[in-house]
């Protein structure tokens, strides 16, 4: 499943393709939504917001579309008129007179007004967006010494959307990596020191990877390029000390980390 900086990546592009410009053919697959259709004629996507892992379409007459893409959907753009080769089910396509975007395969679609959208059951669980500018570390930290979290080891924790939207499996890797921490960590027994490594590692490594990552070396901008240090590195060296990375099990998803410096 995408994670939130390849989530907020995906918004970027389907938000330069058809923002601010009046749609002239809607289509959805579902006929919960098609009566939107004529609706939608005319109006403007005026925003698409990353929530976590979930997007939100805002129309210019109020409405809103949730989408999650979950395990198969994908967004595609394309030119007005045309649709990708693939082998996947259309559920979604916005056009404006240059340019359209699909969705594919997605199952989890809501379409209304805005007001009722946030009420969404996921919105309405998951925790700040942890590639919101707004949110600090000190925040973080204090999040991780809330009741609902303090108590959890991390290894599990980190994968709750409750916790911090947008986390996922290669993230959580590379943030224990950063904060030199063990999974099996629980914020309340951290030192300060450790704490504040941890949530300011919450915070840089997917505001890195949403920035970075996929980049070639030669668009590396002041050094600073997101490469994987732990995630499907297993049996290589650690960058920093040196010893074998390992490949575990962890919530039912592979977990890479280093014995040594992870501690």
């Amino acid at each position: 499943m995408p994670e939130g900086p390849e989530i907020r990546r995906a918004a970027d592009q389907l938000a330069a393709a058809i923002l601010n410009q009046p749609l002239r053919d809607v289509w959805f697959a579902f006929p919960r939504l098609q009566h939107y259709q004529r609706e939608l004629i005319g109006e403007r996507v005026i925003a698409i917001e990353p929530r976590g892992k979930a997007l939100l379409t805002h129309f210019s007459n109020g409405l809103t579309m949730y989408s999650h893409n979950q395990l198969y959907g994908v967004w595609k753009v394309a030119a007005a008129g045309e649709s990708p080769a693939t082998k996947r089910e259309l559920r979604v396509r916005l056009e404006t007179a240059q340019q359209a975007i699909l969705l594919y395969s997605a199952s989890d679609i809501t379409l209304g007004p805005r007001g009722e959208i946030e009420q969404h059951p996921f919105l309405q669980r998951i925790g700040p967006d942890v590639l919101d500018e707004r949110l600090t570390p000190q925040q973080v930290a204090e999040r991780l010494l809330s009741p609902p979290f303090r108590r959890r080891q991390l290894g599990g924790m980190l994968l709750d959307q409750a916790f911090l939207a947008g986390l996922g499996n290669y993230l959580r890797a590379e943030i224990l990596w950063q904060a030199q921490l063990a999974p099996q960590h629980r914020p309340q027994a951290l030192t300060p020191e450790a704490l504040q490594r941890l949530a300011q590692a919450l915070l840089a490594v997917p505001r890195l990877s949403y920035h970075t990552r996929g980049q070639a070396d030669d668009d590396r901008h002041h050094g600073a390029l997101f490469s994987f240090k732990v995630f499907h590195r297993s049996g290589e060296p650690c960058p920093r000390c040196g010893a074998m990375i390992e490949k575990t099990t962890l919530s039912s998803r592979p977990f890479y980390f280093c014995p040594v410096c992870q501690r």
